[in-house]
């Protein structure tokens, strides 16, 4: 029988950025008695278990950092525009020296489960240890991609060879010398990981099963001089990239390309291609993402970039996106991606017109009835995102009811926040929240903050339990669904529509808001100033 008193306050799965922020916000501001659990070695989230070959950030460093310690932005180097995983994870290593967080988080344990107590008010979690401890709040910080996903390919225990995921890598790394590898996947992790391979191994076989509009990122060594202008201007830069539409610098052209003449589209176009990064994604004409003649006109400049690029005219064929819309999936930021398919040593199999892959062999991996031997296969299959690391925690709410259950035909969530029948659980970044279309650090600060505002609220006012009701819970879900269904992201067979897992319910799992993250926020900020309107507070 569980105590009237818990262990914790808080308990918190995960210490990435999220978990991180977390366990700072409601022990140093809220002075609460929290516990992290951790299934890594370490902290770093993401940038723990990504380890594969060109793993690195894909928004500004000077962003994609803390910004609560402002001490810390003035005093921290990165080393490159886009940092890769191991300059990531020693800062934030850093961090949590700097802040104590150790302390109170405990690594190399899995939560294997948690059920809610309605007589007490408080979550019984248990771990792969075999403990059992109970917390008031239980709050979910485990990241939006992080939950594996192993497509179920015929034949893949048979392989003589070694196979990984990008997303499991060793510590050890992999050397891919005088091997022949063959990469499943061409999504933004094969897009960092598949020229760096090709340069090590003896041959790589590359297995396409969807052609990506990729965009260069451009990345390098940042001038001092702007290093030292965005450090005097970092109380601007934070209070942009809060207010701004994708946690970012970028805004988008307030015109349609349409109106534009080819001329002066051109030279927009050129200018966001020399920027590089996210700008010709986030920052083009404000119709690309609603108007499918206008993504045609954005689209076919890339077009005409892998055309100049790819010497093979069968080749350029193969990586023509087809069948979606450009945007419509995650954005893959590319550094010599395209000039590798023009290398010797490298093979492009596609799935449209080589045939899809029949069944992994001893040998290596057949595909359209032909084999491929290879030595290693790496699996750049991605994740069951958003959802699959929630309900991994194999959470019982009201009634023991689990997220499976609730969530059989999609997420059900009030802004992305907090679930019905769920009470005192926080998914920091979860579905139907902005997430995956931020940077993301933005969004778990705000997502942070405004769980911590709202325990210290509940504490002041003598609360033990909250809740979204069912209608602010059923009206979230069908404006997150009216709001994308104005634009051409569900037409796509993206993981945002959640079609990467096989049998998953096709939904669209972020939020896209009007007014972006920066409205989201005030939408967020208006809810809890109205006494946490659209949630049972008991």
């Amino acid at each position: 029988m569980a105590s009237a008193t818990p262990n914790f306050d808080a308990v918190v799965i995960g210490a990435g950025f999220s978990g991180m922020y977390m366990l700072k916000s409601l022990r140093d501001k809220l002075g609460l008695k929290v516990r992290v659990y951790e299934a890594g070695d370490t902290v770093g989230g993401t940038w723990y278990w990504n380890r594969y070959p060109g793993a690195r950030c894909d928004s500004d460093s000077y962003i994609y950092c803390f910004t609560f310690d402002k001490q810390l932005l003035q005093e921290w180097e990165w080393s490159e525009r886009y940092p890769e995983q191991p300059e990531i994870l020693r800062y934030l290593e850093h961090v949590a020296e700097r802040h104590d967080l150790k302390r109170d988080m405990q690594f190399r344990t899995r939560v294997t489960g948690a059920e809610f107590d309605e007589q007490h008010d408080q979550w019984t979690v248990h771990t792969d240890s075999g403990e059992a401890v109970t917390a008031r709040y239980l709050i979910a910080a485990v990241g939006s991609l992080s939950h594996t996903n192993v497509p179920n390919f015929k034949g893949l225990e048979n392989f003589q060879g070694q196979w990984y995921h990008t997303s499991r890598w060793p510590h050890e790394g992999v050397d891919f010398t005088a091997k022949r590898v063959g990469v499943i996947g061409t999504g933004a992790t094969a897009v960092q990981a598949i020229p760096e391979i090709a340069q090590q191994a003896k041959h790589l076989t590359v297995f396409q099963r969807t052609a990506n509009y990729c965009v260069p990122a451009r990345n390098g060594k940042v001038d001092p001089e702007l290093v030292k202008a965005r450090k005097a201007d970092y109380d601007g830069i934070v209070q942009r990239i809060r207010e701004s539409p994708f946690g970012q610098e970028h805004y988008l052209i307030p015109q349609s390309v349409l109106d534009a003449t080819p001329e002066e589209r051109e030279r927009e176009f050129d200018r966001m291609w020399d920027a590089g990064g996210f700008a010709f994604w986030l920052a083009n004409y404000q119709d690309m993402l609603f108007v499918q003649e206008a993504n045609d006109i954005c689209a076919d400049y890339i077009r005409r970039k892998i055309r100049s690029t790819v010497k093979d005219p069968a080749v350029v064929e193969k990586l023509m996106p087809k069948g979606h819309a450009y945007g419509t999936k995650r954005q893959p930021l590319d550094t010599n991606y395209y000039e590798t398919f023009n290398k010797d040593n490298v093979l492009l199999v596609d799935a449209a017109t080589d045939g899809g892959i029949d069944e992994i062999t001893e040998k290596g991996i057949r595909a359209g009835g032909v084999e491929y031997e290879v030595d290693i296969i790496v699996l750049a299959t991605g994740f069951d995102a958003m959802t699959g690391a929630l309900k991994a925690l194999n959470l019982k709410g009201r009634g023991v009811r689990t997220l499976d259950q609730e969530w059989s035909d999609g997420p059900h969530t009030y802004l992305g926040i907090s679930v019905v029948g769920f009470p005192n659980l926080f998914t920091i970044t979860g579905p139907q929240s902005p997430s995956v279309l931020t940077n993301m650090p933005v969004a778990i600060e705000q997502h942070v903050e405004w769980v911590a505002d709202c325990i210290d609220h509940m504490r002041k006012t003598g609360k033990t339990s909250i809740e979204p009701t069912s209608q602010a819970q059923e009206e979230w879900v069908a404006h997150v669904n009216e709001v994308i269904g104005s634009t051409l992201f569900t037409s796509a067979n993206s993981w945002y529509m959640s079609a990467n897992i096989a049998d998953k319910p096709r939904a669209f799992l972020p939020y896209l808001d009007p007014e972006g993250v920066g409205g989201y926020r005030k939408r967020c900020d208006a809810i809890a100033a109205n006494g946490y309107e659209g949630f049972s507070l008991a």
